[in-house]
């Protein structure tokens, strides 16, 4: 679950963002296994859900990662070059971005988000809190190439990349993103990206299964957000939400699985769905040191540092970019 992600499902267009919206639906819930793409799990409820999520107690990545940050940030700081700008990849909510800027000097930020109008608000923001700080607010879909603006061109170039966002990415993708950002960045660059680890299943089962039920209703709301725009009929009581710890792919899966047979019409077609059959709604992928090294290294990056807490649920880690 991610942040950035949110920004993704403002792609469009209202009418658009419908029309994507009705096409992945249609096309995910007629595959074999069925599907859903997380980016839908964003509308306004979606993502107020998410923010209660990430206050859960069971929910542990957000709070340890803002704690690494804030902890270690002297460490950030010393590998930090001189009049560095700051480039962040799907810029969400600023909290950790504020974190780094109060530790580290740099002499440009830009935040890169595919929804221009939230972007612009919360680059705003960070000029009115730190007024040395120019803000070049870039709108485009992070996980694809872009241009830099050129008032940075002859800087130092330092990403960011935390929220452990690059776990949401199946391998293949996030060895295209990590590729793709050394492109935009460049060779000698650094990238700070946040990577959560592996550990005891049963934390991971709590995380993603909470007592409260958040996490619940967060994966049910894509079925009610099909119901409201897209003239569904799911009965949302007949699903329920399941997630469990693949070993073999090192990843949480989330999951809604139907409690009995069952056919939804949307848009005019039947979806027939049987007793205890899935809808594949998210991966979390879970790294260790070393294999999330070994991504790094395919992708023509280097690990440099790693930060970790003290229980090494979640990593912070520089890369610099190779030749």
């Amino acid at each position: 679950m991610s942040l950035h992600m949110s920004a993704l499902a403002n792609a469009h267009l209202p009418d658009e963002q419908t029309s994507a919206f009705a096409r992945d639906v249609v096309a995910g819930l007629s595959d074999q296994p069925k599907r859903l793409s997380p980016k839908y799990f964003y509308d306004a409820a979606g993502s107020e859900l998410f923010e209660q999520i990430t206050r859960l107690p069971e929910y542990y990545p957000t709070r340890t990662e803002l704690g690494i940050l804030r902890d270690r940030g002297a460490d950030i700081a010393a590998i930090i070059p001189e009049k560095a700008a700051l480039i962040e990849f799907g810029a969400g909510a600023t909290t950790k971005v504020r974190l780094l800027l109060q530790s580290c000097t740099f002499s440009a930020y830009v935040p890169v988000d595919i929804s221009g109008e939230f972007l612009n608000a919360q680059a705003e923001a960070l000029r009115q809190d730190f007024p040395a700080l120019t803000v070049h607010p870039v709108t485009a879909d992070f996980t694809t190439s872009f241009k830099l603006p050129d008032a940075i061109k002859d800087l130092p170039k330092v990403g960011f990349f935390p929220g452990s966002t690059i776990g949401n990415f199946e391998p293949h993708e996030a060895y295209r993103f990590l590729r793709s950002a050394r492109e935009i960045l460049g060779v000698g660059a650094l990238m700070i990206v946040g990577v959560d680890l592996e550990k005891d299943e049963r934390v991971l089962h709590a995380a993603y299964n909470d007592a409260a039920g958040v996490t619940a209703r967060f994966n049910l709301n894509l079925l009610v957000r099909a119901n409201r725009e897209l003239g569904g009929n799911f009965d949302v009581s007949a699903f329920v939400h399941r997630a469990i710890y693949n070993r073999e792919q090192h990843r949480i899966e989330m999951h809604l699985i139907a409690k009995k047979p069952q056919t939804v019409r949307l848009l005019g077609t039947s979806l027939h769905f049987r007793a205890g059959e899935s809808i594949h709604t998210e991966n979390s992928y879970k790294y260790s040191i070393e294999r999330f090294a070994a991504l790094a290294r395919s992708s023509s990056w280097t690990v440099r540092s790693v930060w970790t807490d003290a229980a090494k649920m979640f990593s912070v880690q520089a890369l610099v970019a190779e030749a």
